[in-house]
């Protein structure tokens, strides 16, 4: 029997793994500077989160409950987004610092924030979308308990 843990972790890689192919790829192409294109990583996160609850449930059968599925969810997005933030801190420290400050511009150059302001904002982002998306996704996968209407 799957557990809700080792679904999301093989799923929270499947996330990592994704984001960080999305990233490469739009850095191969030239685009990675456009803010615009990490909409493309909610997609992402949110077919992993998806797909990690729906293959829980699938192994689950009657045992699936509202509290396994939201935590199926919830790790999968966070262990994805965990791995993902840490390449990306390497990529803006070590690989592509000047990356930091095209994105960056003058917005905090007064604060003498860097790199880390960026890769915070990148783990809040990943966090908050994969509690949102873990909520939505539980509303289409949960039990309902609605009366059958006689017609």
């Amino acid at each position: 029997m799957k557990t809700p843990f080792s679904v999301s972790v093989k799923f929270g890689l499947i996330i990592a793994v994704g984001l960080t192919a999305y990233f490469l790829l739009v850095r191969l192409i030239g685009l990675h500077e456009n803010p615009w294109l990490r909409l493309f990583n909610g997609i992402i996160m949110a077919a992993g989160i998806y797909y990690a609850i729906k293959n829980y449930k699938a192994g689950s059968g009657s045992g699936f409950s509202y509290i396994d599925g939201f935590k199926t969810g919830l790790v999968s997005g966070v262990i994805g987004t965990l791995i993902f933030t840490g390449f990306m801190a390497v990529y803006m420290y070590h690989i592509d610092p000047a990356f930091t400050k095209l994105l960056l511009g003058e917005w905090f150059g007064n604060y003498g924030a860097g790199p880390g302001i960026l890769v915070f904002i990148i783990l809040i982002e990943g966090l908050t979308s994969a509690i949102v998306l873990t909520l939505s996704f539980m509303q289409i996968f949960k039990k309902s308990y609605n009366m059958p209407q006689n017609v």
